[in-house]
Parts: structure tokens; sequence; C-alpha cells
């Protein structure tokens, strides 16, 4: 599986975080299903808007993309994605690049001018089967770069010449990468040819997956990929979030608000090929629902039931059920994600009515985390010497309440709240959970 990656000139932001997060959740999916996955995700580290960001910020190209990768990575741990097998960096391509190039100006697909070399798209007979777009129709515009010395106005880049730096040596002279080639010289020297998946936001569909495909094919003869796996547009009002329209929210300020989780949540409320909606109205649906899974998770590592429940077993199995299966029809997560609801409900339910023992609760927990699993979610983390703080401070509680101190109780407990910590008493018992959001 081959998912184009960011540009790194800037830090990521929620548009980016949908397409991935889906990539993990199909990823997590495919390996809990058995399959063997080698999944791969690119870095564009050498690129027109990544040497303004150098210029403007007085470092090099290279220390640029260092800190956004960097930031990528700890953005993207803190929403708990799966790191893939590699991140292959365009830069470290540029030789394979050269070969794939060579190979279609032989085949005659390309040709040189005093720009570059560009790829002779009406040579490529299929150009247009991913998009359907049609080539008669389609005329040079805002996304299509005019260049008098092409012989079509749909001709593409795979090489540019530039005397100025950042410039790689190649067979013909000085320059940089087109977009597209990065991307298939990665594909064929990874991968050898064609892939099971690949893909990428929907906005790449036009033109860079079409181009990728007709280079791609007419150097190797093959088809590039079986499947194609497109995630609809993050959109704010009616235009898409993207850097170039100044309307991002970068990660680093939304998961300390909202959650990495009730991010996850609404990012996967809607979808993959759907567009969605960002409003206070979804984050905070997705806030509620993930309260009510997160609620579950600790109901089964913390059950205080006498008794057990055995039908809760069963209607777990078949949540799992109905979840696999919305998951295997063209990963379905809107309905994946009600089932897991439900069943959180039902464990929550199972729970105030004490009816959710240890032997109960240990048969549904391996099937809630099967599914907790895939979805990608995790309990908030507790460093150790807070969770010492924390145990010490709820027995200094309990020793109060026992006492009957019940001010001074209660003020531990609201300090406790401060921390996201929350205390539920159970008869002489406390439970403690972190949380992401308080009720």
């Amino acid at each position: 599986m081959y998912v184009c990656g960011v540009t790194v000139y800037d830090y990521s932001h929620l548009g980016h975080a949908r397409t991935i997060v889906v990539f993990d959740v199909l990823r997590r999916l495919l390996k809990k299903k058995g399959f063997k996955l080698k999944h791969v995700q690119n870095f564009t580290d050498v690129d027109d808007k990544i040497i303004r960001k150098a210029k403007e910020m007085g470092l090099t190209v290279e220390e640029v993309s260092s800190r956004f990768i960097e930031a990528y990575f700890k953005d993207f741990d803190a929403l708990n994605i799966e790191r893939v097998e590699s991140y292959p960096k365009a830069t470290e391509f540029i030789s394979v690049m050269h070969e794939i190039v060579k190979g279609l100006m032989d085949k005659g697909y390309a040709y040189r001018t005093r720009t570059g070399i560009y790829f002779n798209v009406p040579k490529f007979k299929e150009y247009g089967k991913l998009s359907k777009i049609n080539l008669e129709e389609l005329k040079a515009g805002a996304r299509v770069e005019v260049d008098p010395t092409k012989k079509n106005p749909l001709d593409f880049a795979l090489w540019k010449f530039y005397e100025e730096e950042p410039k790689y040596s190649s067979p013909w002279g000085y320059g940089r990468p087109g977009w597209h080639i990065e991307c298939s010289s990665m594909v064929w020297k990874i991968f050898g040819g064609t892939i099971d998946i690949h893909g990428g936001g929907e906005d790449l569909i036009f033109p860079h997956h079409e181009n990728e495909i007709a280079q791609s094919e007419a150097f190797t003869g093959k088809p590039l990929a079986r499947i194609w796996v497109h995630v609809g547009l993050l959109k704010i009002g009616e235009e898409k979030m993207s850097k170039s329209l100044g309307n991002i929210i970068p990660l680093k300020d939304a998961i300390p608000t909202w959650g990495p989780n009730t991010i996850r949540y609404f990012l996967l409320m809607g979808h993959y090929r759907s567009q969605i909606q960002l409003s206070d109205k979804a984050l905070k649906n997705a806030a509620d629902n993930w309260r009510i899974i997160e609620g579950a998770a600790y109901d089964l590592v913390q059950p205080y039931g006498e008794e057990g429940d055995a039908s809760l077993v069963e209607e777990a199995k078949r949540c799992f059920e109905r979840f696999d299966e919305a998951l295997s029809d063209d990963l379905n997560t809107p309905i994946a994600l009600m089932e897991l609801v439900k069943l959180s409900k039902s464990v929550s339910r199972a729970q105030a009515r004490r009816k959710l023992n240890e032997d109960v609760a240990r048969e549904v927990k391996k099937i809630f985390d099967q599914m907790f699993y895939i979805m990608g979610f995790k309990l908030p983390s507790v460093s150790e010497e807070e969770r010492r703080f924390i145990q010490e401070v709820v027995e200094k509680r309990a020793e109060l309440r026992r006492k009957r101190r019940y001010s001074e109780a209660d003020r531990i407990r609201d300090e406790l709240r401060k921390m996201k910590v929350l205390l539920i008493d159970v008869g002489e018992r406390t439970f403690w959970r972190k949380v992401e959001h308080l009720p």
C-alpha cells in the first residue's frame, strides 16, 4: 500500500489528518485480517513551497523539511497513528527518477525543451482513465502549468532545469524533479511494479495520480495499482482546508483543544469517500460518543459487579460481526463506530446494574479491544509519577471520607478534576480514571 504523504513546509493540519487516519484504520484492519502488509508513505522534501519557506526562515531546504518531518511525527504519534514500514523522501530517489525519465524518453513518451523534460500526454492513450477527464475538453487552466516550450499545454514536467540551489545533477543538466515523478520512482523501486492499494486525498486524483499513472504505466508497461482509495476533503464552510487558502487548523493546536480520540472519531464519522464539514456541533457529537466509548473501556478494566450478565458476551459477538461486516464493505467507518458505541452503552448499563463481574468483563474485553484497536483509539496516558501521585491522593481522600471530613474530600476530588481525573465511588472503594473530556 502506497499513500501520498505531505509536502513538509509547514505543520500538518486536520485536513491531512483525515487522510492519514483513514489509512491508519485500513492498515489496522488489514493486519487484523492476517494480511502481510508493506505500507509506504512519502515525504515531499524538495518543492517550490519548501524553497520559499526556507528563504523566509533563513534556513536551508533540508533544515526546513527536517523540522516539519519531526513535527509531523510528533503530531501523528499523538493521534495514535501507527508508524508505517517506510517513509521515503523525494531527495533519496533522484537517481531512480533519472532512470524513469531516461526510459520514458527512450520509449518516445518524453521530450526535452530548454526548460526541462516533459511527458507527452497525448502519446499515452489511456490518459484520463482515473479522473474520467476528457482530453478534448480539458484546457490549460489553474492546475495545468502553462509553458510555451511544451508541445501540449497538458504535458507535465518530469525534470525542470534550474541553476539556483537547491539543484541536482542529471544526464540533461542541473535541475529539480517534477511533482509527480517522485511517487512513481518510489513505487517502482520499492515495490517493483504493480501495487495492491494506492491512495491519498481526493484532490490528488487530478493531476497528480492521473499523471503518476501515465508515466508509471508508460515506463513499466504494467498497471500501477489494483485499487485506488481517495479520501474526501475536510471542509470549512464551502472551502476545503488547505494551506494555500490560509484556513488550516494545525494539529499541534487541535489535539490539545479537542483531544486525539475526539479528533479521530470526528474524522471517521463520515464515509471516507465523502467530504465532511468541520463544525462545533460535529465535534461535540464526536466528544460525546468518545466519552461513551472511553467509559466502557474503563468499565471493562474496573468491573465491580458481583454477578455477570452472560448475554453481554453474546451481544459483543454480534456487535463485532456487524462492525467487521461494515469495515469489510468499503471501510464503512460510520457503521463501525455505531456498533462500538452500541456495545459501549451496553457495557456501561451492565456496570450500572452491577451485572459486570470480572469473568464477563474479561470475555467482552477481548472483543471490545479488537474494535477499539482497529479504530485506533487509545485511553489517555498517565506517567508513572502521575499515577503514584493520583493513587496517594485517592487514598488520602478515602481516609478523609472514613473520618467523615467530606468537605476536605470534595476539595481533593475537585483538584483531581482539574487534572481530568474522575473519581467513581462504589461503596468503600474508589476507582479513578484519566479522561479526555470532563462530563
